[in-house]
């Protein structure tokens, strides 16, 4: 199953990209880093430069139809990049659109209320990201993993890297899942 991972070019939080990444490795599925340009992704830790990453695919060359789900990692800078980006909002909104599900860990929740497909949802995030999904119409709860189903898709959802296990383990089974019933 491929497995499309969003990022902007530069503020990608490196453990919420290279763990959820190595996990689907693991299970035999093929990750693709995408991002809004082509060339390399620079990630952080927290606010340090860490490693670069290559694009494999540019959003705006591709389409949600190719992926069986999306991972959206945080870091703070990473989904505000994002949200600015056209193409990145629409390929997001895209994966709802087409019912395929989507995941999201710490501040990634940002780039899906710029999408505008958090109202009528329960999901979860670091907490300052909380009042901007209540705000977009979302419901935020305070729990390790969050998964809804809103009856068009299923969104995961984690608030920080230290529910890196849990949410690489629900998004997995969830996108293992929905495959399997297409």
């Amino acid at each position: 199953m491929r497995i499309a991972f969003l990022t902007a070019p530069e503020g990608v939080e490196q453990v919420e990209l290279t763990e959820p990444w190595q996990a689907a490795l693991a299970a035999g599925h093929d990750p693709v880093l995408v991002s809004t340009r082509h060339g390399e992704v620079q990630a952080f830790h927290h606010l340090d430069k860490a490693d670069r990453f290559t694009v494999d695919e540019v959003v705006g060359d591709v389409s949600a139809e190719s992926f069986a789900g999306l991972v959206l990692p945080g870091g703070v800078a990473n989904p505000d990049f994002l949200r600015l980006n056209d193409k990145a909002v629409a390929f997001v909104k895209e994966f709802f659109e087409r019912g395929r599900p989507v995941a999201a860990i710490c501040h990634a929740p940002w780039t899906l209320v710029e999408a505008d497909v958090v109202r009528g949802r329960e999901l979860t995030s670091w907490p300052s990201v909380r009042t901007d999904i209540r705000n977009a119409g979302g419901t935020w709860v305070d729990e390790q993993v969050k998964i809804c189903d809103h009856g068009t898709n299923k969104l995961v959802t984690s608030r920080k890297p230290d529910d890196l296990k849990a949410f690489c383990e629900a998004y997995l089974d969830v996108f293992e899942e929905e495959t399997a019933g297409r």
